[in-house]
């Protein structure tokens, strides 16, 4: 339950901070002194998005903190997911800045706003006024005979099978798609397959060919000038390395009288050394070189080849056609094999149908099982709220396909009057019958989703008299078992809190007080009589008090 709320420079507000009582908090103000923005600044809180007018002051943080006591709430397996240290005493905390910029806290540790969202929805259920208008969103309908049907895990595994369902669903339909595309491009994948497997291509080959054909093609001239290498080195009387033999022995004889010359000397058997494996290098290259035109033709065939291949297929290289010659090749085996990935996708699905459709009859019983006893319930207290003739109940359709709940179409039928037919009650229910049934709901539906807190936003508005006494009492009987902040502005709503807040203008900030007994009493006398209060209507919110 929330125990603490602080607000800080949000809208009208400049500093407030509150206490609340653990049963029943009242709230009353005059139209315009700022409850809606409480309402707004704890909206923040629990994790909506920031519509850019919080500031107010811009030069300062906005800053929202609550203090919750979480004991026995059964949230310690959240904070174990989000990997957050469980408190029982756990406080939230939301700062916007003067940039807009939203920073979100829970215990001081850094959350994302999503996970502030979704703690938040666990701790306080905000009834506001236009909230009567989700009696026409069948999701809430649904979702509130789920509630009382205690469906939650049977929803769980229904949702994962539906999941499931339509992951195999849009599997298969991809598949076959791809098969009928397969089938158009069977016969050019086919040929390119073929074509290209027939090619035998090999990586790098490209390069092989160009290098061994420049050769082949110049073989005339390269051996020309191989042949003149030769005889400039090993010609028998001018070639070089005959003359450096004979210098370097001439050489070799001075090295006893002249150390340098055998320096010389064996530095030029290193030279000739050298000169001879290049003359021995060129005479093999020589005899190895031949033009032979058949082989250029051959290469130059093979060359052109290629290049007509990655023309042919907007290709750079050969890497690229073998690569395309793979998925060729895997396109048409996903072809041929398709109708097998078709078949199992197709029997996957079945099975999946089969499994959602049983889960879904499952729910379908348990909600027929407790729509008798959430049509009774909220007819005692549509009763307790002076609507005796009223008849309420709740109608299930069967869908022609699954959704996401299941294939019933929820409606809540009523009627103010039992001579007339029930019809949808977003329909025909008027602000003062909405008002009550959706308390009769709230009070229904707060008892089994076990929330700490609920607010309720001049819930019982279009009522008035004993039937707003009745409200009170419903009201109080609900934070018996639970905390609950009223915002009202009928005297007999307001009677029954257990604490009473006042919130009021003041320079133009709003501020917020808790009353005393003596205040509660003007308080109360004041919404009976209005701004001259009356001794009457002091009598009167003494007997509402109780006192």
């Amino acid at each position: 339950m929330l125990r603490r709320l602080s607000v800080e420079n949000y809208a009208l507000i400049d500093k407030l901070e509150m206490e609340l009582d653990p049963h029943l908090n009242i709230i009353t103000g005059e139209t315009g002194a700022g409850k809606s923005i409480l309402l707004g600044a704890l909206g923040l809180l629990l994790g909506a998005k920031n519509d850019g007018s919080a500031m107010k002051d811009a030069a300062r943080n906005c800053t929202v903190e609550g203090t919750f006591d979480l004991k026995g709430c059964g949230l310690e397996p959240f904070f174990e997911e989000n990997d957050l240290d469980y408190a029982e005493e756990t406080s939230l905390t939301r700062i916007i800045t003067p940039a807009g910029k939203s920073r979100a806290f829970v215990n001081d540790v850094p959350v994302q706003l999503a996970q502030l969202r979704e703690l938040g929805t666990r701790l306080i259920d905000i009834h506001s006024q236009h909230q009567n208008l989700i009696l026409s969103s069948e999701e809430f309908r649904t979702s509130a005979l789920d509630t009382v049907a205690g469906n939650g895990e049977l929803l769980t595994r229904y949702g994962e099978q539906y999941g499931r369902m339509c992951e195999l669903r849009h599997r298969l339909a991809a598949l076959r798609e791809e098969a009928e595309r397969g089938r158009r491009d069977e016969e050019w994948l086919r040929f390119q397959t073929d074509e290209l497997t027939a090619a035998a291509l090999r990586e790098g080959e490209q390069a092989e060919l160009e290098e061994e054909l420049a050769v082949l093609e110049n073989a005339d001239r390269i051996g020309e000038t191989l042949t003149e290498l030769r005889n400039a080195l090993d010609s028998d009387e001018t070639g070089v390395l005959m003359q450096l033999k004979n210098a370097e022995n001439n050489l070799a004889h001075l090295r006893d009288r002249y150390p340098t010359a055998g320096e010389y000397a064996d530095r030029l058997h290193a030279v000739l050394e050298e000169l001879k494996d290049i003359d021995a290098s060129a005479a093999n290259e020589s005899e190895r070189l031949d033009a032979d035109p058949e082989r250029l033709a051959k290469l130059s065939a093979r060359l052109d080849t290629l290049i007509a291949l990655q023309q042919k297929y907007h290709v750079a290289d050969e890497a690229e056609l073998i690569a395309l010659r793979e998925r060729s090749a895997a396109q048409l085996a996903a072809i041929v094999h398709g109708d097998e990935a078709i078949a199992e996708a197709e029997k996957a699905l079945t099975e999946a149908v089969g499994k959602a459709e049983a889960l879904a009859e499952r729910l379908h019983k348990a909600r027929e099982k407790a729509a008798t006893g959430f049509a009774r319930e909220i007819l005692a207290t549509l009763t307790k709220l002076g609507m005796a003739e009223t008849v309420f109940r709740v109608e299930l359709t069967p869908r022609a396909e699954l959704d996401r709940t299941g294939r019933d179409e929820v409606q809540f039928l009523f009627t103010a009057n039992a001579r007339m037919t029930p019809q949808p009650v977003e329909r025909i229910a008027s602000g003062g019958e909405l008002s009550r049934v959706m308390l009769a709901l709230k009070a229904l539906l707060a008892k089994r989703m076990q929330l700490p807190t609920i607010i309720f936003d001049e819930i019982d508005t279009g009522v008035s008299g004993r039937i707003a006494d009745a409200m009170g009492e419903i009201i109080e009987s609900l934070a018996g078992s639970m905390q609950v902040v009223d915002i009202t502005h009928l005297p007999q709503v307001a009677s029954k809190g257990s604490t009473h807040f006042v919130v009021y203008k003041r320079n133009s900030r709003t501020e917020i007080t808790r009353l005393s007994d003596d205040d509660r009493i003007a308080e109360i006398a004041k919404m009976l009589s209005g701004a001259q209060i009356t001794q009457a209507a002091v009598a009167q919110a003494r007997i509402l008090l109780g006192r």
